[in-house]
């Protein structure tokens, strides 16, 4: 079992991505107890312990397999092609309109002790789905992107790649936001703003969790 010093200094200071990362009042605080067991419980399967999008990701051979998260309700667990999954015991949670992911929510380390054998299991299926090479079929967007969009990709290629990067539920959800203003200058402003939350990875509502 090989610990990585930053998830070590994620468990102390929290993610980092908003005002609240190394006080008292980051959400990890609340849920420490629970994302120490649920990190045990992943890597006594085998997998790598990396930090990604400033959260603990745990890979195979280089893919993403799961990864473990504290919200302001709760302490969870996600496994990125959840829906492959057979959940025979029905624990899996989809999140919003994310399409591939789904996820197992705690709020108190007892109930991740009673299913740490459930959750064992659960983690080396999803290796195994890994290992088979199946995809996840994802779903694209019906909604147009608007032409301020289409305009901000032009010129910003960096930003086009990024925006492709997240998930398709949070693809939808910023498209949908920057087409909702009748002016073409609102749209552009609300692009603007929040390109740097594109490019952090993050949805259209994910600061809100802080």
């Amino acid at each position: 079992m090989e610990l990585n010093s930053k998830v070590d200094k994620y468990l102390i200071d929290g993610c980092m991505r908003c005002k609240y990362g190394g006080t008292p009042q980051c959400k990890v605080n609340n849920w420490r107890t629970e994302l120490e067991l649920l990190r045990h419980i992943v890597l006594e399967t085998g997998l790598k312990e990396e930090l990604k999008w400033s959260i603990p990701v745990y890979t195979h051979n280089g893919k993403n397999i799961v990864m473990i998260n504290a919200f302001k309700e709760f302490a969870n667990i996600g496994f990125f092609k959840g829906q492959l999954m057979t959940d025979k015991e029905k624990i899996l949670q989809q999140q919003g309109n994310i399409q591939s992911s789904r996820f197992v929510k705690f709020s108190n380390a007892k109930d991740i002790i009673i299913l740490k054998d459930v959750l064992k299991s659960y983690i080396l299926e999803a290796i195994a789905i890994e290992k088979s090479g199946k995809k996840v079929e994802i779903k694209k967007n019906s909604e147009p992107l608007p032409d301020e969009l289409l305009h901000a990709f032009q010129d910003d290629q960096k930003f086009k790649n990024a925006f492709y990067n997240l998930t398709p539920g949070r693809q939808r959800g910023y498209i949908i936001y920057f087409s909702q203003p009748k002016q073409m200058q609102t749209r552009i402003n609300r692009i603007e703003k929040y390109k740097s939350q594109i490019f952090k990875g993050l949805g259209l509502n994910d600061h809100y969790n802080c």
